[in-house]
């Protein structure tokens, strides 16, 4: 049975779109999605030309509100807010929470979408398959 992740974020178009991408194209049996507290409507075009780069970028992949995801049932809550400043959002259903914070990439070179990528790969996803197997 698939377990189900969701990852929240501030304006869900960067780090929580690439760790959506990253867990749904490299960990066998968990679906990823992803949603913004202050979804900002758009992905990041550096974030989804590295997805393409990379062969996991899917059209299905788009900046979305907390609320289009709610009545969803989720197996573990991962935040990937980084800055105390920003707010990272709450879900509101139970479900397990793990908070492992990124720095914001958005409005820096495509350097910093890449080394985004690598942490979250190297760091998020080992503990996402350890909380959920």
């Amino acid at each position: 049975m698939e377990k189900k992740v969701l990852i929240l974020c501030t304006g869900n178009s960067c780090r929580s779109i690439i760790a959506e991408a990253l867990i749904n194209a490299k960990l066998d049996g968990i679906v990823a999605k992803s949603s913004g507290v202050r979804a900002s409507g758009k992905v990041n075009p550096n974030a989804k030309k590295l997805l393409e780069q990379k062969g996991i970028w899917k059209e299905e992949y788009h900046s979305k509100t907390l609320d289009t995801l709610i009545d969803e049932a989720f197996d573990l809550v991962v935040t990937v807010c980084d800055h105390a400043n920003e707010t990272c959002p709450m879900f509101p259903r139970p479900a397990p929470k793990l908070h492992v914070g990124f720095e914001d990439p958005d409005g820096k070179g495509f350097e910093a979408f890449e080394q985004t990528y690598k942490e979250i790969e190297e760091i998020l996803l080992p503990k996402v398959k350890v909380r959920l197997s």
